[in-house]
């Protein structure tokens, strides 16, 4: 009898199961689809090959930004104590010329008009008077937010607040902005089903209306009749999409396109609206648990007189595309936003320098000179050499992503900070200025001042953050990043080019003892990235000891533990 039972039971369980293939197959049973799906899902799509070029960072950024000292616990009075201390002590003179407020700078509340602003006890004069007080001292402001519904901190951020973000940003006069990824929300990779689109003038009136069977499909998408009606499919992912013909627009201006879908599935959607091959515009589908089987959404889109071309599709494939897509977009905003203040007040535009504080986990260096300035590489930095060292192995390989306005950013220097010894600490800012890396402090600033106001001009740390000579191997136009020419467990050799044929060198010991290190000259010049000329001997500075030589042959140093030596080599006269 339980024979029987289960034998019927593995019948019947068989039939539903071929009744759901067949259903799919009918459908929407597509192999090959369900493969490109796969690897989008592992794939970086870029849909721009300019640059941001907005006008800023030609050189990677140097500043200070409040998190690594003070974490949550900023206010007004320590941030211009910090801007004083720092003017006093020669950082400013030094090129240290933003003053960013990092996480918790904010109050819990937007306001009345939906606007970010500061915290009400801790910044009482309000954010635009705290810039202006530091762009009187000779600083620029930087502030923060998160790419996510709420920052790191659990405070107002600005996913799905771009806009009027940015446009608060540039009406208070911010010059830098790090966006992080807390609370970030994924945009959909799943497209909504197309059952037609209308175009209607402003007053309302229909012009042009599509419908599935009159589009232009390509890749994977498909048109489906059931017995609700027709409807477009297989747009996710990036693998398919729709083109439509718009006719009958009578002169240019904007029209409102209304997108007609197949309810189905409790999931968000997403969709971009490519108009003319030009203008794109972002639509979120929401999830739907109505009983009519369609509905719409409607948005304002620009279209010339004549016939006009609608693409729509779903452009996110993976994890990484919708990152770079929300960064981009938020650095769109930036970008308007500084050009609109601009105008409307008759003042010169301020550039704001946009950092992509994504934490590398969705390869921003693959896409971030497309989105902004400069892109963070790792996870956070801690003060501790493991830290350092490590986020040094992971940044020093993308020396090719590092360009003049776009930089990899291995996160802000703790110098000065933890337990560093003095020679990690020469070690970790020597070794961010061969990478090319922005040099945003982290430390106290106001413990460079002495209980009396003077500065303490014998500070160890200060030193370091003040070493011109570095300085001018992080800053310089040239504007590459250094590459590891030899390595092993205990030593890398690092060259990185500079203007006017000039070369900087950097051994780096990683060991606990002193190293003997040394390189040919010859095996310098012969890197095809170095353009320093072949020559019968060549000069060399060290940028620590300011001891100068010259050599025919090589160069040569005993390199303290866990530090370097670092040289400005050019041929010989």
């Amino acid at each position: 009898m339980l024979g029987k039972i289960f034998s019927a039971a593995v019948l019947t369980g068989a039939v539903a199961a071929a009744s759901v293939i067949a259903k799919k197959k009918s459908t929407d049973f597509c192999p090959e689809c369900d493969i490109k799906k796969a690897i989008a899902k592992a794939s970086i799509h870029i849909w721009s090959d300019e640059r941001y070029n907005n006008g800023a960072a030609l050189t990677p950024p140097m500043g200070w930004s409040s998190w690594n000292a003070f974490r949550n616990h900023i206010d007004e009075n320590k941030i211009l104590q910090i801007a004083d201390a720092m003017k006093k002590s020669g950082l400013l003179d030094a090129g240290y010329k933003y003053v960013n407020l990092d996480d918790c700078w904010h109050s819990s509340m937007r306001d009345e008009n939906g606007r970010l602003q500061g915290d009400l006890s801790a910044f009482p004069s309000g954010i635009k008077s705290l810039v202006e007080k530091l762009n009187e001292k000779g600083f620029k402001a930087g502030i923060y937010s998160s790419n996510g519904t709420l920052t790191c901190e659990d405070l107002p951020a600005s996913l799905g607040h771009e806009r009027i973000d940015a446009e608060t940003f540039a009406q208070w006069g911010i010059e830098y902005f790090k966006y992080d990824f807390c609370h970030n929300k994924p945009i959909s990779s799943k497209a909504p089903l197309i059952i037609e689109m209308l175009v209607s003038s402003p007053d309302g009136r229909v012009i042009c209306k599509k419908e599935a069977k009159d589009a232009s499909l390509s890749g994977t998408a498909a048109c489906f009749t059931d017995e609700k009606g027709s409807y477009i499919g297989r747009l996710d992912f990036g693998t398919g999409s729709a083109g439509f013909t718009l006719d009958g627009v009578e002169k240019d201006g904007e029209y409102i396109l209304t997108v007609v879908f197949r309810k189905t599935g409790e999931m968000e959607k997403y969709a971009a609206v490519s108009v003319n091959g030009t203008d794109t515009y972002e639509v979120d589908f929401p999830p739907t648990k109505a009983w009519s089987t369609d509905g719409r959404v409607q948005l304002y889109i620009k279209l010339k007189e004549g016939v006009n071309t609608v693409e729509i599709k779903n452009p996110i494939g993976s994890k990484a595309d919708s990152a770079a897509t929300q960064y981009i977009k938020m650095g769109r905003e930036l970008k308007r936003a500084t050009r609109l203040y601009a105008q409307q007040n008759n003042t010169q535009e301020k550039p704001i320098v946009y950092s992509i504080c994504e934490w590398g986990r969705n390869r921003p260096w693959k896409w971030g000179a497309k989105a902004g300035n400069l892109w963070r590489t790792t996870p956070d930095i801690r003060p501790v050499w493991a830290s350092v060292v490590g986020i040094y192995e992971a940044t020093v390989r993308l020396y090719g992503y590092a360009a003049p306005g776009g930089w990899n950013d291995p996160d802000m220097l703790e110098v000065g900070n933890g337990n560093l010894t003095v020679e990690e600490n020469k070690a970790h800012f020597t070794l961010w200025a061969m990478l090319a890396a922005p040099l945003i402090l982290g430390n106290d600033i106001r413990k460079f001042i002495k209980p009396d106001g003077t500065v303490d001009a014998d500070n160890k740390v200060l030193k370091i953050l003040t070493n011109k000579d570095i300085i001018a191997v992080d800053q310089d136009k040239k504007g590459m990043a250094c590459r590891r020419i030899k390595t092993n467990a205990f030593t890398d050799i690092l060259v990185k080019p500079l203007e006017n044929n000039e070369t900087a060198v950097c051994f780096f010991n990683k060991t606990k003892e002193e190293k003997e290190m040394s390189i040919y000259f010859k095996d310098i010049v012969n890197q095809s990235f170095v353009d320093m000329p072949e020559a019968k001997a060549y000069e060399y500075t060290n940028l620590w000891t300011k001891e100068t030589g010259e050599s025919a042959v090589s160069l040569n140093s005993k390199v303290p533990a866990h530090g370097v030596a670092v040289f400005r080599v050019k041929a010989a006269d």
